[in-house]
């Protein structure tokens, strides 16, 4: 069987946004937003600046 790739959303983004801002780890931001931990672990290393997790800069790169 093939896996399919989803694309975050951007309501997804947001929360994975809020929640890594109150200090949730990546394993806990998985659970809520839905999406395995790995994901979560990809999403930051692709848009993560100096400036820290950017779900709006994020959002329009994807």
């Amino acid at each position: 069987m093939i896996k399919t790739y989803k694309q975050l959303t951007y309501e997804q983004r947001c929360q994975i946004f809020a929640l890594k801002k109150i200090g949730n780890t990546q394993q806990e931001i998985a659970g809520v937003a839905g999406v395995s931990q790995s994901a979560i672990s990809r999403e930051f290393k692709r848009n993560t600046g100096r400036r820290g997790y950017r779900h709006k800069q994020a959002q329009k790169r994807c």
